[in-house]
């Protein structure tokens, strides 16, 4: 199951703060902050999804993350990788390197870390 791109952004606050309350999580929304009844609606979907759970302390909840963000974007990065790249991280290095203008650093960077990992796995 997917996150909505509204639903994703509010998973990255929490993420970065571990446990909320609603109003930090409207505070962490740049200008113009959402309503708080749609802050609400998200955090019950995320909760009926099984991304979120909470802590019930009087009216006020406490939510936490119920999936980790490393598990998440690997998720995610499977997904488009089956959906737009044949199902081949290759086609998918591919892409990145030669359509979005990278830097001579940033692909020494992706250099080293392949080099890194073909290294590993050699052992």
């Amino acid at each position: 199951m997917q996150l909505s791109q509204t639903e994703e952004k509010l998973m990255h606050f929490l993420w970065k703060r571990n446990r909320a309350y609603m109003k930090d999580l409207i505070s962490d929304f740049p200008p113009p902050k959402p309503a708080k009844t749609t802050v609400a609606t998200l955090l019950k979907r995320m909760v009926e999804k099984g991304f979120v759970g909470y802590d019930q302390s009087g009216n006020a909840r406490e939510y936490y993350p119920l999936v980790k963000k490393k598990e998440y974007s690997s998720n995610r990065v499977n997904g488009l990788i089956k959906s737009f790249f044949n199902n081949s991280a290759a086609q998918l290095a591919s892409f990145c390197t030669t359509e979005n203008n990278l830097s001579t650093s940033e692909l020494e960077a992706l250099k080293k870390i392949i080099d890194e990992q073909i290294e590993k796995r050699k052992k």
